[in-house]
């Protein structure tokens, strides 16, 4: 069995897990203390096999400097978490992923209505935990877990 970790580092960000086993997915929103009991779950069960995709995230545009600061110190830190518990993981960036997940959805000027869209459409059972806008976190995690599985299984990571 395995499972497969998607991580979304910002400050709205999360970290889910898609087991194998069509096991109901899991996850953590980040900065509520819960991330590190999910990858304790992932490492210390049945799914020892587990890989992890983390977000490649950088400055955008007009956002200001202690927000781009917060948003790397947010990377660096799934990067350090991940690396003590000696998950292996690569960084895959927001086109990347999005272009696998969403190839046959109808663009929508709102990524993040999108990316609550197809969790909702690939993940049912998770419906309620996706409800509002600000859930988009968890969507991206959810979505980015499920490119790691595809692309794992594709043998293409």
């Amino acid at each position: 069995m395995a499972a497969y970790i998607g991580i979304d580092p910002g400050k709205t960000g999360a970290v889910a897990i898609i087991f194998n086993n069509q096991e109901k997915p899991i996850f953590a929103d980040y900065g509520r203390g819960d991330e590190l009991n999910i990858l304790a779950l992932a490492l210390h069960s049945d799914y020892g096999n587990c890989f992890a995709c983390l977000e490649k995230v950088s400055s955008m545009p007009k956002q200001g400097v202690s927000s781009t600061f917060k948003f790397g110190e947010n990377f660096g830190w799934w990067q350090g978490v991940l690396t003590a518990l000696k998950i292996p993981f690569v960084f895959v960036s927001p086109t990347r992923w999005q272009k696998v997940i969403f190839d046959s959805m109808p663009r929508q000027a709102d990524r993040k209505a999108m990316s609550l869209d197809m969790a909702r459409r690939l993940f049912p059972e998770l419906r309620d935990h996706l409800k509002r806008k600000r859930d988009h976190g968890r969507a991206d995690a959810l979505l980015i877990a499920e490119y790691c599985r595809r692309m794992m299984q594709r043998g293409e990571l």
